[in-house]
């Protein structure tokens, strides 16, 4: 791999995705990557073009603001330099995931997601019901100086020895979160200021 696609944190995520299901890095992006890419999520709110996310897949999608109240908008390649840049990274993540815990995982799909003030997303699963492809959950903040009490923390339920706890992370800037998308109740707590992040999912092939 080409030195964009390596980082020095993914043999921890490796390790910890084997032991645990999940892994969270607080240093994963450089804070000039991170401001780049918040400022192209602010740019393209507010050109109108982050649109309230909805639930569901296909024709059964719908807006349901009570359950889900972000607005995304997909990172294709070729958009901007740090979008590529980014997708790059992510990819040699990909590689490395399949190297080490041969998962099968052939591509990877993010969005950008903007949180208004006051915005959540209900407790849920990352994986359709009718569609397995999305294998590992990738979450990538870029949100600059971010303190507690700010809210908007990432609560996983996580099963441990028969019982369930949760354990809250708060979307700090330059972060990330992976865990098994299958596998990993989540949500998202409502924050008193604007909250940014990169969404993604690595995806095996789906059946022909």
């Amino acid at each position: 791999m080409s030195d964009i696609t390596c980082h020095p944190l993914f043999d921890r995520i490796v390790d910890d995705l084997a032991v645990r299901g999940w892994s969270r890095q607080d240093l994963f992006l450089p804070a000039d990557q991170t401001r780049e890419l918040a400022a192209e999520c602010r740019e393209r709110y507010r050109r109108g073009e982050l649109v309230p996310a909805a639930i569901g897949r296909g024709a059964g999608q719908q807006v349901q603001e009570g359950i889900r109240g972000d607005r995304i908008q997909w990172l294709e390649p070729g958009q901007s330099a740090v979008g590529d840049r980014y997708l790059a990274l992510m990819d040699g993540l990909r590689q490395t995931l399949n190297q080490s815990l041969y998962l099968g995982l052939a591509d990877f799909e993010c969005h950008f997601a903007c949180y208004p003030p006051g915005a959540f997303y209900r407790r849920h699963l990352d994986r359709f019901r009718d569609d397995d492809r999305r294998t590992v959950t990738a979450l990538v903040y870029l949100n600059e100086d971010w303190q507690p009490e700010h809210g908007g923390a990432l609560r996983l339920y996580l099963e441990e020895g028969g019982a369930e706890r949760s354990k809250d992370i708060l979307p700090v800037g330059g972060s990330l979160v992976v865990f098994m998308s299958a596998d990993l109740p989540h949500e998202v707590l409502p924050a008193s200021r604007e909250r940014l992040s990169l969404t993604g999912w690595f995806r095996r092939r789906g059946a022909f």
